[in-house]
């Protein structure tokens, strides 16, 4: 990994990578398609790999409205979990998604052809023999979750600002019977879906533990709104994890 920093105490910012082995991956789908993507895994003080506790598998919000594996919660996770709670984090572009990682091939296809990029994903966590993995979905990516998620290899799913536009009851019953855990962040002032409404939606599921966060929009902007999201991500997947996560890095940062 890259040479580090001398050790002292950082404040976490907006723009702060903490130590993690970050590595360009490729993932291929079914229908021929080759996505690319970014696996982040921890690493020990020395900087040799440690074995994760856990890992995330992130869907990004709409592509057609901006969204892609830089989307702001999702590039914080990857710099920021590896080191404060010995987690994986997968980002990756779905079909025809671009971001200075590069473009995935194919075409957006309204989170139908998508099935194959959910299942790519999966597929890659498990060759890669990643623990414990975890689907995280914002907007967009919480249709994937709901409507191609359910695979008996993981262990729950947690879904950022669900708008439930493509996603159907339907969907949710297949989650019910499912039955693996289902937590839902429902930004107190979301532009699609708002808590109470959310939490009727989400009733047919009686895994689904509903959270509404105060104050908080769509998009998640602000580093408080960043840090209520990395903390309820880790106190789902790892119980008993010390929170809330530090907002100081006491050791040493990878140069730039």
């Amino acid at each position: 990994m890259d040479p580090m920093t001398t050790q002292t105490s950082h404040q976490i910012r907006s723009t702060t990578v903490l130590p993690a082995h970050r590595e360009n991956v490729e993932l291929h789908t079914a229908d021929g398609l080759t996505l690319v993507g970014e696996l982040a895994q921890p690493v020990e003080p020395d900087g040799t790999p440690r074995t994760p506790s856990a890992t995330l598998v992130t869907f990004h919000p709409l592509p057609t409205h901006g969204g892609f594996m830089d989307s702001h919660v999702y590039r914080k996770a990857a710099w920021r979990l590896p080191a404060l709670a010995n987690l994986s984090v997968l980002r990756f572009n779905t079909r025809g998604t671009s971001s200075p990682r590069g473009t995935s091939e194919g075409e957006f296809d309204g989170g139908e052809g998508e099935r194959y990029d959910v299942a790519a994903a999966i597929e890659l966590a498990e060759f890669r023999e990643l623990p414990n993995p975890w689907l995280v979905g914002w907007s967009f990516g919480t249709e994937l979750v709901l409507k191609h998620g359910a695979d008996p290899g993981i262990e729950g799913a947690i879904l950022l600002s669900p708008p439930l536009h493509r996603a159907t009851d339907a969907d949710l019953d297949r989650w019910a019977e499912f039955g693996k855990p289902l937590v839902v962040l429902v930004p107190e002032l979301d532009d699609y879906l708002r808590p109470d409404e959310a939490r009727r939606r989400f009733a047919r599921v009686p895994q689904a533990e509903v959270i509404g966060v105060d104050g908080a929009k769509h998009l998640w902007v602000g580093e408080s709104a960043v840090r209520r999201v990395l903390d309820e991500i880790v106190g789902h997947v790892l119980p008993g994890h010390p929170l809330p996560l530090p907002t100081h890095w006491e050791g040493a940062l990878p140069d730039a």
